[in-house]
This record gives structure tokens, C-alpha cells and sequence, in this order.
């Protein structure tokens, strides 16, 4: 089974494209009648899919994983520790199963850029869902430390006070741009013509 692909996609740091080149790998193989599951590489599988923010494929592919592997191999059951805080919402828990394995060589560097992905996704939500937050929740929700959150947040224009232990999130402005087409300004200036007259 060739599964050089996917190392060539590790080597370039092509994360976001790990998932799909396993799927179709998968289909490959598994169309052809070869005997994969002792070396599929499981671990990096799950982590792809993670990293694209596909948690339903994780689960559906867990679910395909025989009992054996998940007892022998236990960067599989890491793999998946990940994808259940991520199945429960538990964000700090996230960073704890991130943190809680010493990772295979190959999957160290595809771990580290789904953990910086994922705190990007949590800076989105926090911006999306909070106008004030405690600066310990802002540390669980970006696995950081308290004063490492604080320093992340205030690069990107967040007020921190330090008296109320509190972080004013600064919104981004929303640009719009209206583009105006000129054949539907000439219908409306017909249409209003029309009404005057």
C-alpha cells in the first residue's frame, strides 16, 4: 500500500488537504480488495479531519476502526481524545488532549497547526459571541496561560482591565460593500419617473 501522498502532504505542510487525500486513498485500497487496516494511518486520518473542522467524518471513521487497532495503538485513542472534546464542546479540553500525548515524529507538526487552527476558530467565536470576558475564561477558551491569552488578545485591539480581571472585545467593522448595478438604478429611476408622473 502506498501511502506517500499523505507523507508528501505532511512534508509540505498541506494540512487541509490530509483528510481528503486519506479518503480517497481509503477508497483505493479498499476498492481494489488490499488488506489496510494494520497500516492505515489512522492517527493522521482523524487529526486531518480535525484540522479542516469535519468532525462527523472523524466519528464515522472511528466508528470504522477495529476494536484491535484502538487497543494497539494509542496515538489513535489520542487522536480521538481530541475529536470527543471536540464532539462536547469542551474547549479547554481540547488543549488538554492536545497536550495530554507525546506524538508520533509524523504527526507532531499536523498536532501543533490544528492547535494554532483551532485557537484562530476560538478568537472568531470569542469576537463573534462575547462584548466582555473574564481573562481566566479567555485563557480556557484559548489554551493559553492567563497572561499569554491577555498578550494574544490585546495584539488584536482587545482592551484588558486589570483592576476587574475583565477583556472588552473590540468587533471588527463589517465591510459592505453595495455594488450598484447601473441597469437596476436605471429601472429604479424609471420606476420613480413613472410614479411622479
Amino acid at each position: 500500500m502506498d501511502l506517500s501522498p499523505v507523507k508528501e502532504a505532511l512534508t509540505a505542510k498541506s494540512f487541509d488537504k490530509i483528510a481528503d487525500i486519506c479518503d480517497n486513498l481509503m477508497l483505493q485500497v479498499a476498492s481494489e480488495g488490499i488488506s489496510f487496516h494494520d497500516d492505515w494511518p489512522y492517527a493522521i486520518h482523524l487529526l486531518g479531519y480535525f484540522y479542516v473542522d469535519d468532525c462527523d467524518s472523524a466519528r464515522f471513521l472511528w466508528k470504522t476502526i477495529p476494536t484491535a487497532i484502538k487497543e494497539s495503538n494509542p496515538e489513535v485513542v489520542a487522536a480521538w481524545r481530541i475529536g470527543q472534546k471536540l464532539w462536547t464542546r469542551d474547549y479547554a479540553g481540547v488543549y488538554g488532549a492536545i497536550r495530554g500525548y507525546d506524538w508520533s515524529q509524523e504527526a507532531k507538526d499536523l498536532v501543533a497547526a490544528f492547535s494554532d487552527v483551532y485557537t484562530k476558530r476560538m478568537f472568531q467565536l470569542l469576537l463573534s459571541a462575547y462584548s466582555t470576558i473574564t481573562i481566566g475564561d479567555l485563557a480556557l477558551f484559548l489554551g493559553m496561560k492567563e497572561d499569554d491569552a491577555t498578550t494574544y488578545v490585546v495584539e488584536n485591539g482587545w482592551i484588558v482591565d486589570a483592576a476587574s480581571q475583565m477583556v472588552t472585545v473590540k468587533k471588527q467593522a463589517v465591510k459592505r460593500e453595495q455594488k450598484v448595478d447601473s441597469t437596476k438604478l436605471q429601472r429604479l429611476t424609471e420606476y420613480v419617473f413613472q410614479l411622479e408622473h
